[in-house]
């Protein structure tokens, strides 16, 4: 996998993936940043949430659960000093869908915690990453 990262002036960058994207991050105000994107750091917990919800609603399709919507809402705390790492993160799911049995979302969730989400399992070696969720049922 390669990603090539091209300073856009001030504290912007244009992240460019291998696949063809692209999305702009930028500093914060009082960094020289004009705010015209996500900070780096949030990227990161931005793509941990994206791996691990595509791990989720993929394991819950293949059991054959009539998932129709998944969110994750992802709530973390950085180191106060340098170097500022995620020491804590908490990954909230809401999972709709109709009938979904709850032991079949929290097997996905757990699957993907600890077998599928690279990123997660990733960033859990220097975090405390925690996981819950709720259904909401469209029956």
């Amino acid at each position: 996998m390669k990603a090539r990262i091209k300073w856009a002036g001030e504290a912007s960058f244009i992240g460019e993936s291998e696949s063809g994207h692209a999305v702009m991050m930028d500093g914060p105000p009082d960094m020289g940043g004009k705010n015209a994107g996500p900070r780096p750091m949030e990227m990161l917990l931005l793509g941990t949430g994206g791996c691990t919800s595509f791990d989720v609603v993929h394991i819950l399709k293949k059991s054959r659960q009539q998932v129709t919507d998944c969110t994750a809402e992802i709530d973390a705390e950085r180191a106060t000093t340098d170097p500022k790492i995620f020491t804590r993160i908490h990954i909230h799911f809401v999972i709709t869908g109709k009938d979904l049995k709850p032991e079949q979302v929290e097997r996905a969730v757990k699957l993907s915690a600890e077998k599928y989400c690279s990123a997660s399992i990733m960033l859990g070696k220097s975090a405390t990453i925690t996981h819950d969720f709720e259904i909401v049922d469209q029956s």
